[in-house]
């Protein structure tokens, strides 16, 4: 069986499996679509939270920003293994003994305010859409490349599956089909790290191999050879700093504290039998999470060194066999993920440090004389002739490395699964809100259950069509996007949820306040250095105090933090029975009954 029809094949089970589940656990009730029943093991749980948390930007593209950025990489890691403990400890289980459907739910009940409730849907679903975004690109790039089709078609096949299990089934659909997603996600990343740990440095162990000798009888461990060989390509050394570490800190500060404000990873703890359970669920995943993250830096260390040592020098119209240009090469410059000009016609592919082109690179339709696909815009002055996508590395990973077809197909599968498994817990937050948020708690509070849960698939509905167009036509790459919604997450959602858990005497005037300003600037800043409506200059020497747009997040957060602090003090306190439900989810039941005796 050809790569192709095996992978058509296994990605194909992994469908039917997902839409069969689906089938098997569609949701009967609100309470079944928004929060699975409340009634799921926390084994079970732990599964699909780590894999609505492994988005497509853990599968698909932290490993191929660790290639390219090296030690600048590693703030992805801190930042979203990190937070995750901070969600986990610090707000998990007292937002599911506080017991509502959504985020939203809690900052409106909490917060004695509908329009509190409104402000906290609009905060969502800013994240939400921006988060989604980077998903259904990761599905486009996956369908691609290994389906042999456009980004675009694959983002609208993508759209339908998820459409299928997210709309039918609600949470308590997503929630089962997630574990199986997790399952095929983390035996399709592990597998082929375990297979190249192998054969670059003789360790099955990805994580021991990342500081092994590497088997070609240099001497040199992994990180020693990846600095000398980009040393000698022009780049910097893989293991040196590019960030200043104040941009460095913004950024891991902005993914902790956002991963904590993330509503489709919170509402995963509403969907268990007990406090306890939301606790045991945070600590499984944490191990189930752990799995993928500790391989990931050898992964990224890996791809690079292979992708080097079968690109660089390569003859582009020689074949693999002969010596020339690897397939996978060819196949993602077919889709423009890969684009390569031969600037000296020698017919040698020449990888070094500097950008190729100017500006974004667009195919013109006509082939070059070494074969290669013409681009629209001028080529740059340096002698690097290769542009890569980050999101590729994971998955031609397999190809580099001359993986068995079976290997490649399944990373397909997982790097699907990756990105529907979120794509579909965003949705589900995103029509949880409009539909009982907005629609049941604020504007229509007489509305029926049956009616409820058909504005609930509505709005799913909507929210895919909205995600689509996001996924086809995204601000920047997987990690990049999803970045930015774990900004918005922390100016925003983040400091009015631990305001309520832990400060009585923040109001709800203070808590509006802060969300709004928070949004807004981090929105404002976001949009001014990544938006083409303005002519910015996105480099360090213009943001504020160095801070990218990727770490602007934690200075919304702190804008947050004052505005709600000084908006409280000026205002009314909450009001006694608000103060009493506070000292109630942080005290458990039966607390200090002993000292009364």
């Amino acid at each position: 069986m050809s790569t192709q029809l095996l992978t058509y094949f296994v990605v194909g089970l992994s469908f039917a499996l997902y839409i069969g589940i689906a089938i098997w656990s569609r949701a009967g009730s609100t309470k079944d679509f928004y929060v699975a029943g409340g009634g799921v093991h926390p084994i079970a749980n732990g599964m699909a939270t780590a894999a609505d948390w492994m988005s497509a930007a853990s599968f698909i593209s932290m490993a191929g920003i660790i290639a390219f950025s090296g030690y600048d990489g590693s703030v992805y890691l801190m930042g979203w293994t990190g937070g995750y403990v901070l969600l986990a400890l610090l707000l998990a289980p007292y937002l599911r003994k506080f017991g509502q459907y959504t985020v939203p739910d809690f900052i409106g009940e909490r917060y004695y305010s509908k329009t509190a409730r409104v402000v906290a849907v609009i905060c969502l679903i800013a994240i939400s859409f921006t988060y989604i975004a980077g998903q259904m690109r990761g599905v486009g790039v996956v369908f691609s490349h290994f389906l042999n089709i456009p980004i675009a078609m694959g983002v609208l096949v993508g759209m339908a599956v998820v459409f299928f299990y997210a709309v039918l089934g609600g949470m308590k659909g997503i929630t089962y089909t997630q574990v199986a997603q997790y399952c095929v996600l983390i035996f399709a990343y592990m597998t082929p790290a375990v297979f190249i740990s192998l054969l670059i440095t003789g360790s099955p162990l990805p994580q021991v191999g990342l500081g092994s000798e590497v088997l070609d009888g240099s001497g040199l461990t992994v990180l020693q050879k990846l600095d000398a060989t980009l040393v000698d390509l022009g780049f910097r050394p893989y293991t040196q700093p590019n960030k200043s570490m104040t941009d460095i800190f913004a950024i891991t500060m902005a993914l902790m504290v956002g991963t904590a404000g993330l509503p489709h990873v919170i509402v995963r703890f509403f969907t268990v039998p007990k406090v306890s359970d939301a606790r045991l669920s945070a600590g499984y995943a944490l191990v189930f999470i752990a799995l993928l993250y500790t391989t990931a830096p050898a992964v990224g260390a890996f791809a690079r060194i292979n992708f080097i040592e079968t690109v660089n020098g390569s003859t582009y119209a020689e074949t693999e066999k002969e010596g020339g240009t690897p397939q996978f090469f060819k196949t993602f410059e077919d889709i423009g993920l890969i684009r390569w000009l031969d600037k000296n016609e020698d017919g040698v592919v020449q990888y070094s440090a500097g950008s190729p082109f100017k500006g974004a690179a667009e195919f013109s339709g006509k082939r070059g004389a070494s074969g290669e696909r013409l681009l629209s815009n001028e080529p740059t002055a340096n002698a690097n002739e290769v542009d890569v996508d980050r999101d590729i590395m994971v998955l031609a990973n397999p190809e580099i490395a001359k993986l068995p077809p079976w290997v490649i197909a399944l990373v397909a599968a997982g790097g699907i699964a990756a990105a529907l498994s979120t794509a579909a817990g965003l949705l589900l937050v995103i029509s949880a809100s409009i539909s009982h948020d907005l629609l049941k708690k604020t504007f229509m509070p007489d509305v029926s259950d049956r009616t409820e849960l058909m504005a609930a698939r509505g709005a799913a509905v909507l929210a895919i069509s909205v995600a689509g167009y996001l996924g086809i036509n995204p601000p920047g790459f997987v990690a990049q996007v999803v970045a930015l919604a774990f900004g918005l997450a922390a100016a925003s959602l983040f400091p009015a949820i631990l305001m309520g858990i832990f400060v009585k005497s923040m109001n709800r005037e203070g808590a509006i306040a802060g969300m709004v300003s928070g949004l807004l600037f981090t929105v404002g800043y976001i949009a001014y250095f990544k938006s083409s409506w303005f002519d910015a200059v996105n480099t360090a020497d213009h943001w504020l105090m160095g801070i990218s747009p990727e770490g602007i997040g934690s200075i919304g957060m702190l804008i947050n933090f004052t505005v709600a602090f000084a908006v409280a003090r000026m205002t009314d306190s909450p009001p006694a029975d608000v103060q009493a439900l506070v000292d109630d989810i942080r005290i458990p039941t039966g607390a200090g009954v002993a000292h009364k005796h």
